[in-house]
């Protein structure tokens, strides 16, 4: 899956960004800031953010740690990454990018205080493994966090089911020429473990002390926190 999933972020990688924006109304931007106040990052701690892509969230906790804080973002698809370092520089931030798998990070050991991946882990070939690997290079009591999508229920969830199965191929394919990519985000999404079922892979990878889940937006996303042993 790793091939297939690098080379559809490669081809709407320069379009990414604007049809994020328009798909998810801008909603996205407050579930980043919820994520990195749930990390409970402060100012000079250290931040791994994987499946960085074009660096949002990278951004977001740089301006969190401040000057003495270091954030590294890592992507696994160099083309979703190649906008990151001019968006970083424009907004007068330092942060550091550089290609790497997520399931293999080279990094040592208790590296960093916070490890995050934001909609990135369902597109893992293993997402426990992914989740060992993150906390290995945490230390311990630092934290991973994850934000990914979820199954939101009831009226607003076949509204939101509706709106991903039809509307966002759609947009999705007008915006970027790969109509292909914008359906296979929605399915992968419905498909991967929400909630609980989440919780209970952070459970198979043994590294954490406490995890919660935390939704967002009546299900439709979810912040999770894994506290590392």
């Amino acid at each position: 899956m790793s091939t297939e999933v690098r080379e559809m972020f490669s081809s709407i990688a320069t379009k990414y960004d604007v049809t994020n924006e328009v798909l998810s109304f801008g909603i996205h931007r407050l579930w980043r800031r919820k994520a990195v106040r749930l990390s409970g990052a402060k100012d000079g701690d250290r931040i791994l953010d994987c499946a960085s892509g074009t660096g949002d969230l990278a951004l977001a906790f740089k301006r969190k740690v401040g000057t003495s804080g270091r954030v590294v973002g890592t992507d696994f698809c160099p083309e979703m990454l190649e906008s990151a370092p001019a968006k970083a520089e424009k907004a007068g931030l330092q942060v550091e990018f550089q290609v790497a798998d997520a399931m293999d990070l080279p990094f040592a050991a208790n590296s960093f205080d916070v490890a995050s991946i934001s909609f990135g882990i369902r597109n893992v070939d293993d997402p426990v493994k992914c989740l060992k690997e993150m906390a290995r290079v945490v230390r311990p009591g630092g934290r991973v966090v994850v934000l990914e999508f979820g199954q939101p229920t009831g009226a607003f969830g076949a509204l939101f089911r509706f709106y991903s199965k039809t509307v966002m191929p759609a947009v999705g394919g007008l915006l970027t020429g790969n109509r292909a990519a914008y359906q296979y985000l929605p399915r992968t999404s419905a498909a991967f473990p929400a909630g609980d079922r989440f919780l209970d892979l952070m459970d198979q990878a043994g590294a954490y002390a406490e995890r919660a889940a935390h939704p967002l937006t009546f299900g439709t996303a979810y912040v999770y926190v894994g506290t590392v042993r």
